[in-house]
């Protein structure tokens, strides 16, 4: 991990066109483009006018987490890091769902779950091991004939989403809280953590919806290691030279 940039560096001599990685805490309710817009903004206006930027693994608005940013020569490697395995941690509220699997949209009431047993929870979670194949979410950004699917659904067109092939290498579960149960799953690219929160209410004759979502690993790159979006962009804001006596 030496291109790294690790959060408190002086950032005044990097080399942002020869490559450089940054890892980015996304904060609440924006968008991954956005986000990455921001540190484009500040760059520019440092002079990095067509500075090639990018970054690995879309994070949903609602998501927080680790965010992978590639500068210069760096962007080569994006897909080499959105291949990695990632690591989410969470919660799903039983009894209820919505249209988006999570918070976006209208919370709809469901099956009490009051009677859903500890081993029945286990024994769900246990099914959810391995390899999978789960339906994307229709409020998602998969492509249906060259248009995004959450732009087809908000206009109230019917969605066939053919399942995908997954992998789940870790599921734990936390009912602590129940209805409301926190989670930590490692999974491989391409893994809705909003379908897994659907589908374990449905394995369990039950709903389900994703309440909160949190990415804290890509491979062996931790968020833990990442600035916070305001601190970084902060710092690389540009810096007025002093005035002469």
């Amino acid at each position: 991990m030496s291109d790294q940039i690790p959060p408190e560096e002086n950032l005044s001599h990097l080399d942002f066109e020869g490559g450089q990685l940054i890892l980015i805490d996304k904060p609440y309710g924006i968008t991954s483009f956005l986000a990455l817009e921001k540190i484009k903004r500040v760059l520019r206006n440092k002079g990095f006018k067509k500075l090639k930027i990018g970054h690995a693994g879309t994070l949903d608005p609602l998501a927080t987490g680790l965010l992978i940013v590639c500068t210069g020569k760096m962007t080569k490697k994006i897909q080499d890091f959105q291949d990695m395995e990632k690591t989410y941690t969470g919660t799903f509220t039983l009894g209820a769902s919505t249209e988006s699997y999570d918070l976006e949209q209208a919370i709809i009431p469901g099956p009490d779950p009051s009677g859903i047993s500890l081993e029945q929870l286990e024994a769900v979670r246990l099914s959810f091991m391995g390899y999978q194949e789960l339906v994307p979410p229709v409020h998602s950004a998969v492509k249906v004939g060259g248009k995004r699917a959450y732009t087809m659904a908000r206009k109230g067109e019917t969605l066939v989403l053919p399942p995908r092939p997954i992998y789940i290498s870790r599921f734990d579960v936390h009912p602590d809280h129940f209805p409301v149960i926190g989670f930590e799953i490692s999974c491989t690219k391409g893994t809705y953590i909003r379908s897994i929160a659907h589908e374990f209410g449905q394995r369990l004759g039950n709903s389900a919806y994703l309440s909160s979502l949190k990415r804290t690993r890509i491979g062996d790159y931790s968020v833990d290691q990442a600035w916070s979006l305001e601190n970084l962009v902060e710092k690389l804001q540009p810096v007025d030279p002093p005035l002469s006596a």
